[in-house]
């Protein structure tokens, strides 16, 4: 019974043994972003029993550091259920908050968040935290320190409303209450809306604006009558505005309950004014119709109605310019765009991106700004683009002036925000972002020779792979970054080593910086060639770092099924010759079972023959004076390929 007990507790202490180190080994290949062959490792752990915080959250972290959301959440919240909140890091908290997020759980994460707060009071990123609108912070308040967005206020505002900003030839048109001598308008108690212009120059350090001056219309002189939101077509000629219902003998049109509905016109430029005022004909005296705006190839007109049939209290439609005043019928832009609530102000960029405001998709408060490429692709998802172009006020009317670089952005939109000069104010935006280059060669170590088809990881500093490319025909391979920032590039092929080169880069926008990777081949002359592994001194175990080393040889036979190995283990000449002779056998034999052990076929290694000191490779015999550099050349192991 006694020898029963102990053999038992052999066995535990054996098995505990195996699991501790192939955690060490594991987390060897998370140190060096081998995230797959750690994973596995992990999970080999976890069978054993071994469910410690460090393996579980570990786990997390190579799920995490892939993008794998889901199994990050899993594993993240594994942990914190066995271990509770205050036996784990909160920086894992907060990764299984996002992973939540990202899964779109935004009540659990909301939960976990509160949590956080709790034991981070102080971490920025909670600042912006509000318990009743977690998803939205979610999706908008996600900020990319690179991404440097330049708000200005621009100093043509006026102390009433201004906004709908339209560039074209160097003027920037714009509506606004600023003429005192118009009629008041009761709803903000501000005077009606004219349409106003300012001359826009730049001179590459500064942007200067005119003072505001009304747009020369041939238009009625009502002073109770809005006019506002310009479009114009690409030659200059046609504008496209909105403007209240008036009909040609200059009187305001109601319809049966006292209401003016809005109607969009066309006017034509003669060279001094905007003449021959046109009515477009999918207007009608019982809905509005305004709000228009021009695709690039000006084929189209969008524009916003409250008809009948629409999906919410405004939706945004498009109608085909077929020229001699004549117009498809309108298209509601449907489901992708349009919501229950308000979608409004419409603008097409020179890409083709489509911008919007509305308040029924997820938005910070009142109406936000969107973007969406459903032109270019009918199953792309509406994007709100978050902070600072929206705020928890109505931020509205995004315009973007044509883009000379893919790395910058510069326009206008309107907002109500606080602190501006009156009720809605126009701002301009400069995004710039800071993007560089990282581009090289892969080649192989041995010959210089390039190697195609290489898969190279681009690694940020905290161990995120960030994306994935593989080397061309040439061997080229290309990366684009961020600038200031620290990343590792590895670049791994099968049948060879990985190679990995660690890079900064500065702060100059477009540098490119030359990392070529050079792989070294695993397979050569019939060997399956690693580095050397070492065993302690008069042991045969083998330890983590000859584990690392193995796993080049367990890659190799898992990649080639067919393949049967033999392998020769060789000692220096120090010692006696008989007791080397079986030290260097129980160490092939001992690297035999580690194979095996990591699911290769005990039949695919033909033998594990150690051969002492017999195979020297230089003088260093025995009784002659050598270096330690010059024995450890006949510490050696041979895998040899016998078939594949």
């Amino acid at each position: 019974m006694m020898k029963s007990k102990f053999s038992i507790l052999i066995l535990v202490l054996f098995i505990s043994t195996i699991s501790t180190a192939q955690e060490k080994l594991a987390d060897k290949f998370f140190g060096n972003y081998g995230y797959v062959k750690a994973t596995e490792l992990y999970e080999e752990v976890l069978k054993k029993g071994d469910t410690s915080l460090h393996v579980l959250t570990r786990l997390g972290d190579c799920y995490y550091n892939n993008s794998n959301s889901d199994k990050a959440a899993f594993w993240y919240g594994k942990a914190l259920k066995k271990y509770g909140k205050d036996k784990i890091n909160p920086e894992y908290i907060y990764k299984h908050i996002q992973s939540l997020r990202s899964l779109g759980q935004y009540s659990e994460a909301e939960e976990w968040m509160k949590i956080f707060m709790t034991i981070q009071n102080d971490d920025s990123r909670t600042k912006d935290y509000n318990p009743e609108n977690i998803a939205k912070y979610n999706e908008l308040a996600k900020s990319d320190s690179d991404k440097v967005v330049k708000i200005l206020n621009l100093p043509i505002n006026s102390k009433y409303s201004d906004f709908g900003s339209y560039i074209q030839n160097g003027k920037l048109y714009f509506a606004s209450g600023r003429n005192t001598e118009n009629d008041i308008y009761k709803w903000n108690n501000e005077p009606y809306l004219d349409i106003y212009q300012s001359d826009v120059t730049n001179d590459g350090d500064q942007v200067e604006y005119s003072n505001a001056s009304l747009v020369p219309f041939d238009l009625s002189d009502r002073k109770d009558v809005h006019d506002a939101n310009v479009t114009i077509t690409n030659d200059g000629k046609t504008m496209y505005f909105t403007r209240d219902n008036v009909n040609k003998r200059n009187k305001k049109v109601y319809d049966k309950k006292g209401t003016t509905h809005l109607k969009i016109y066309k006017a034509s430029w003669n060279g001094e004014d905007w003449t021959n005022v046109v009515e477009l004909p999918f207007n009608d005296d019982v809905f509005s119709t305004g709000h228009p705006a021009l695709s690039p190839d000006n084929k189209q007109l969008y524009f916003v109605s409250d008809r009948e049939g629409g999906m919410g209290y405004t939706d945004i439609y498009v109608v085909d310019i077929l020229g001699k005043d004549s117009y498809s019928e309108p298209k509601n832009l449907g489901e992708k765009i349009n919501t229950e609530g308000r979608e409004m102000f419409p603008f097409v960029a020179t890409d083709s991106t489509f911008y919007f405001s509305s308040d029924g998709h997820l938005n910070l408060g009142f109406l936000d700004i969107f973007k969406s490429n459903f032109i270019k692709d009918a199953t792309a998802e509406v994007e709100n683009l978050g902070a600072p172009y929206n705020s928890g006020d109505d931020d509205f009317a995004y315009f973007e002036n044509v883009s000379e670089t893919e790395n910058q952005r510069t326009g206008y939109f309107s907002s109500n925000r606080p602190d501006g000069q009156g009720s809605d104010d126009i701002y301009s935006f400069d995004a710039s972002i800071c993007l560089q280059t990282i581009k090289g060669i892969t080649r192989d170590k041995n010959t210089n020779e390039l190697l195609t088809g290489v898969n190279v990881k681009l690694i940020n500093e905290v161990g995120k792979v960030i994306t994935e490319v593989t080397s061309d025909d040439n061997g080229s391979y290309e990366l684009t970054v961020d600038c200031n920032k620290t990343y590792t590039v590895i670049g791994s092929k099968e049948d060879f080593k990985e190679d990995q080169k660690q890079v900064k880069t500065n702060n100059e926008n477009e540098n490119v910086t030359e990392a070529d990777l050079f792989l070294e081949p695993l397979i050569n002359d019939s060997q399956i060639v690693i580095n050397p592994i070492f065993f302690d001194f008069d042991k045969w175990n083998i330890r983590t770092d000859a584990q690392y080393e193995l796993e080049n040889i367990v890659d190799v036979m898992r990649a080639h099924p067919n393949m049967v190995i033999k392998i020769e283990s060789h000692t220096d000449s120090r010692g006696r010759d008989a007791y080397n002779m079986k030290l260097s056998d129980r160490r092939a034999k001992s690297t035999r079972d580690y194979i095996i052990s990591r699911g290769i076929a005990a039949e695919r290694i033909e033998s594990a023959i150690g051969f002492g000191e017999t195979q020297l490779l230089n003088k260093c015999s025995n009784g002659v004076k050598c270096t330690e550099e010059e024995h450890q050349l006949n510490r050696r192991s041979y895998f040899y390929i016998l078939n594949e």
